[in-house]
């Protein structure tokens, strides 16, 4: 399956945040978030494993009570139903990774 991003509607996330769910199927799902400066999300949990890259700006991630201080070409992995967040330092772009799919997010 191909995926054209310029056609994929951005969604508010939230947060100042918004999200694309760039490919997926029920297995595997990568959505690019883009997140205003000062964007601060609440802590979350999540069945779903995650792995997230920093494609550009910066971002304080906490994951499991740590804090880490993040910028371009930084990734981190989330087991699931660890408690995670971030906040934006900058304007910022992250590619989360999911699986399984979020099927939440395709609502």
């Amino acid at each position: 399956m191909f995926f054209d991003r310029d056609t994929i509607p951005s969604v508010d996330a939230g947060y100042k945040a918004t999200r694309k769910v760039l490919a997926h199927d029920e297995n595997l799902m990568i959505v690019e978030v883009t997140f205003e400066k000062d964007a601060d999300g609440a802590p979350h949990t999540h069945p779903h494993e995650q792995a997230s890259y920093v494609v550009s700006g910066e971002i304080l991630f906490r994951l499991d009570g740590e804090e880490k201080h993040m910028k371009k070409g930084d990734s981190v992995f989330i087991p699931g139903n660890v408690p995670h967040c971030l906040r934006a330092l900058t304007d910022a772009v992250v590619i989360d990774v999911f699986t399984p799919e979020r099927k939440d997010f395709l609502k």
